[in-house]
């Protein structure tokens, strides 16, 4: 199942990736989601490459990413489904490791494999350090994917009777997977292949993850999804797990200030306040610190320093505001 918005230009290697692997319609069904996608005719272009191969669905109006997943889940009619952005890409032999996992390993509930970084910009895929030397159920996986997101949507692969029992995605459009992942990981074994066989593109400007980045939804998301993970935890584990998430996401953020701040200052001091929102450890403390002072040194303020004063002192207020 495919959701696709606005990313009509990697539409056709999403398509491609999955017809070279195709095994027939008897085995697997082919469905773009359009959520009404304003940059091109998306029905043309699916029936331009998938044929009468690639179903199509467009919804009546747009309505986010929650609701279109939740359309690729109701329309599915396999008893696997694999989500696969329409931005994203599966290498050769993704569905039969896939496949594979499953039937050595009956109880999972999901199975994914290793993911490439596809960075904006460049071709070379970069692949993620390995969770495990070799195919099999990660072992206490639950408490690792509570600390922070360990894989990405085109990688994993949920069996139909995990999503009928426990639901949907909802509550967050940032980090709305890694909370379904770790809502199946404490209910359910997991399989894993070391293998890179799904490809995520990551951080194009048009996607939802760069425009949570740009106006601070990513923070309020993700704190509301450790929330919603301490239900999910032992607990004698809640509280440990709770700093090492917080921590990680401030990093996280931090990260992404020091991307932004030559190209974007207010965004990268939208995450910055972010980190601090998130973690007042002495390291995140230190380096938000360090961050604000390269600004000033390399005049990365003097903007706010040449606008209407009215303007420039609601920006501060806004971008410096309590993080208490």
């Amino acid at each position: 199942m495919i959701p696709t918005y606005n990313c009509l230009s990697y539409l056709p290697e999403t398509l491609a990736s999955v017809l070279a692997q195709d095994p027939g319609p008897e085995y697997m069904q082919i469905a773009v989601v359009d959520d009404c996608s304003t940059d091109g005719d998306v029905r043309a272009l699916v029936q331009a490459i998938g044929k009468n191969r690639v179903e199509y669905y467009q919804q009546e109006k747009n309505l986010g990413s929650l609701r279109n997943f939740e359309m690729c889940l109701n329309r599915s009619t396999g008893q696997w489904i694999h989500i696969l952005h329409g931005d994203d890409l599966v290498a050769p032999g993704f569905y039969s490791e896939i496949e594979r996992l499953f039937r050595e390993y009956p109880e999972a509930g999901a199975a994914f494999t290793n993911t490439g970084n596809l960075f904006a910009g460049q071709k070379e895929v970069v692949a993620r350090t390995p969770l495990a030397s070799k195919p099999g159920v990660l072992k206490n996986f639950l408490l690792t994917i509570a600390e922070c997101q360990q894989l990405e949507t085109p990688a994993i692969v949920v069996k139909r009777k995990v999503y009928e029992h426990l639901g949907g995605f909802f509550a967050v459009h940032y980090g709305e997977d890694w909370e379904m992942w770790t809502r199946i990981a404490a209910h359910y074994p997991i399989a894993y292949s070391p293998e890179c066989l799904a490809h995520y593109r990551y951080l194009n400007n048009t996607s939802i993850t760069h425009r949570s980045v740009r106006n601070g939804q990513n923070v309020r998301d993700i704190i509301k999804v450790c929330d919603i993970i301490q239900g999910y935890l032992p607990s004698d584990q809640r509280k440990r797990i709770r700093q090492k998430a917080s921590r990680h996401y401030a990093f996280y953020c931090i990260s992404m200030a020091n991307a932004l701040y030559t190209t974007e200052l207010e965004s990268a001091l939208i995450q910055a306040k972010g980190a601090l929102r998130l973690s007042k450890d002495p390291e995140v403390l230190y380096l938000v610190l360090k961050l604000y002072l390269k600004m000033l040194l390399n005049g990365g303020f003097t903007k706010y320093f040449t606008e209407d004063t009215s303007k420039k002192q609601h920006k501060v207020r806004h971008l410096f505001g309590s993080t208490h």
